[in-house]
C-alpha cells in the first residue's frame, strides 16, 4: 500500500510539472519572426557579406594604386665654393639640382590596370556569391528551427493524449475494471512521452541557437519562427537549371575573373623586366662653372629577369583555370543530386497527404472510441497513437527536407523559377 501510495504521489507531481511548464510557456511573450526578415538581418549582419564586401574596398584600392602614376623625384645639395689657384679671391655658393621621374612602359601600366579591374569584378560576383550562401543558410536554418517547432508541437499533442489515456487506465484500475499492470504500461507510455518531449526541446534549442548564428546574433537566445514550408509545384528541369547555373552563377563569374586577372599578371610580370625608365634633369653650379644636364635611367635585366615571379603567376593562373574547371563540375553534380532530392521529397509528400495522414488519423479515431467503449485494448491505442505521432512527425519532415532541397538549389543555381 505504501508503494502504491508513492506511486501515486510520483506521477501527480510529474503531471503537475509538466503542466506547469506548460502553462509559463504559454503565457511568455517572445518575438516572432518570419523568413522575410530573418533573410533581411542574415544579410545585414552576417559576417560572410562583411568579409565580401571588404574584399570589393581592397579591389577598388588596388584599382586605384594601379592607376596611379610614379611619383617624381628630386635631389639638391649646396655649399660654399672658391677657386685657390691661382688666387683670384671669388667664393660663390655652389648647388647641383637634380630632378627625375620614373616612367613606367606603357605595356606594363596597361596590364597591371587590367589585372586590378579583373580583380574588382570578380570581387563583386563574390559578394553576389556570398549573398547566395548566405541566404541559402538562413532559409535552411529557418527550416529547421520550424521544423524543431513541429516536432515539440507533436510531442505536446502526444504527451497530451497520452496523458488522458493514463488518466483513463487509472479510474478504471481504481474501479476494479482493469488490472493494476495495465496503468503499469500506461505510466511507460506517459514517461516515453516526457522524454520525446525533453528531447523535441533540446532540439529546439540547438535549432534556435544555430538560426541566431546566421544572423550574428540579431535574434537573441529567445524568439521563435512563422511561416511555413517551401512548396514545389512543378516538376524541376535539371537540364535547364544546370544550363542557367553555367551561364550565370556569381561563382564562375568569379574564377573566370580570377583567370583574367592571372593572364594580366603574367604579362606585368614579363613586363616588369624592365620595370622603369627615368627621365633626369640637372642644373649645375660652382666656381667657374655653370651646366644644364638631361638623361634617362635604364635598368639592364642582364643576371635576373623575373623568372621566379613570371613562373609564379603562370602557377596562380594554372590554378585558376583548375578552379574554374573543379567549380563547373562541383556545380553540376550538386544541382543534379539537389534536383533529385526534391523530386523524392515531393514524392514522399504526395504519398502522405493521398491517404497515410488521414488513414493513421483514423485509425487512432476508431481505437480512441474502441477504447473507451471497451471493444479495443490498451495496445491497441497506444500503438494508433504511436503511428499517428509518427506519421505527422515524418510529413513534417519530409516538407522540412524539400524545403532545405530548394534552398540549397537556389544556392547552386542563382534562381529557381
Amino acid at each position: 500500500m505504501y508503494y502504491a501510495n508513492m506511486w501515486v504521489i510520483g506521477i501527480t507531481l510529474l503531471l503537475a510539472s509538466i503542466a506547469c511548464v506548460e502553462f509559463a510557456s504559454a503565457n511568455t511573450e517572445i518575438p516572432i519572426v518570419k523568413l522575410e526578415e530573418v533573410l533581411e538581418l542574415a544579410l545585414k549582419r552576417n559576417p560572410a557579406m562583411s568579409s565580401a564586401k571588404g574584399t570589393v574596398r581592397q579591389s577598388q584600392g588596388e584599382r586605384i594604386a594601379a592607376s596611379a602614376f610614379l611619383n617624381p623625384s628630386i635631389d639638391v645639395s649646396a655649399g660654399r665654393g672658391s677657386i685657390r689657384e691661382p688666387t683670384t679671391g671669388i667664393s660663390i655658393v655652389e648647388r647641383t639640382v637634380t630632378v627625375g621621374q620614373p616612367l613606367e612602359l606603357p605595356s606594363k601600366r596597361k596590364a597591371r590596370r587590367e589585372a586590378a579591374e579583373a580583380g574588382l569584378s570578380g570581387a563583386l560576383a563574390g559578394v553576389e556569391e556570398a549573398r547566395l550562401n548566405v541566404r541559402a543558410d538562413a532559409k535552411v536554418a529557418f527550416y529547421r528551427l520550424l521544423l524543431a517547432q513541429r516536432d515539440v508541437d507533436l510531442s505536446m499533442q502526444n504527451l497530451s493524449m497520452v496523458r488522458e489515456i493514463f488518466q483513463t487506465i487509472k479510474a478504471r484500475v481504481d474501479a476494479g475494471q482493469e488490472r493494476p499492470f495495465a496503468a503499469v504500461k500506461a505510466n511507460v507510455e506517459l514517461q516515453k512521452a516526457t522524454k520525446d518531449l525533453s528531447r523535441a526541446q533540446n532540439a529546439l534549442v540547438a535549432a534556435r541557437a544555430g538560426l541566431n548564428a546566421v544572423t550574428a546574433g540579431a535574434l537573441g537566445t529567445d524568439f521563435s519562427v512563422h511561416g511555413d514550408f517551401a512548396l514545389l509545384r512543378q516538376d524541376l528541369n535539371v537540364d535547364q537549371l544546370i544550363t542557367t547555373a553555367l551561364e550565370s552563377h556569381p561563382i564562375l563569374r568569379r574564377t573566370a575573373k580570377q583567370i583574367e586577372r592571372a593572364e594580366h599578371t603574367v604579362t606585368l610580370e614579363r613586363e616588369s623586366r624592365i620595370p622603369y625608365i627615368s627621365v633626369m634633369g640637372t642644373y649645375h653650379r660652382e666656381a667657374g662653372d655653370e651646366a644644364y644636364l638631361a638623361g634617362i635611367g635604364v635598368p639592364l635585366p642582364l643576371w635576373y629577369r623575373r623568372q621566379g615571379e613570371i613562373e609564379a603567376s603562370l602557377g596562380a593562373k594554372d590554378r585558376a583555370e583548375a578552379e574554374r574547371v573543379g567549380a563547373q563540375n562541383e556545380l553540376i553534380k550538386t544541382v543534379t543530386e539537389l534536383a533529385q532530392e526534391a523530386r523524392t521529397d515531393r514524392e514522399q509528400i504526395e504519398v502522405f497527404e493521398k491517404g497515410l495522414l488521414k488513414e493513421a488519423e483514423e485509425a487512432l479515431r476508431i481505437a480512441r472510441i474502441s477504447f473507451r467503449q471497451g471493444a479495443a485494448g490498451l495496445w491497441e491505442l497506444i500503438d494508433s497513437q504511436r503511428v499517428y505521432r509518427q506519421m505527422q512527425l515524418e510529413y513534417a519532415e519530409a516538407r522540412a527536407a524539400l524545403s532545405m532541397s530548394l534552398a540549397r538549389l537556389e544556392r547552386w543555381t542563382g534562381e529557381l523559377p
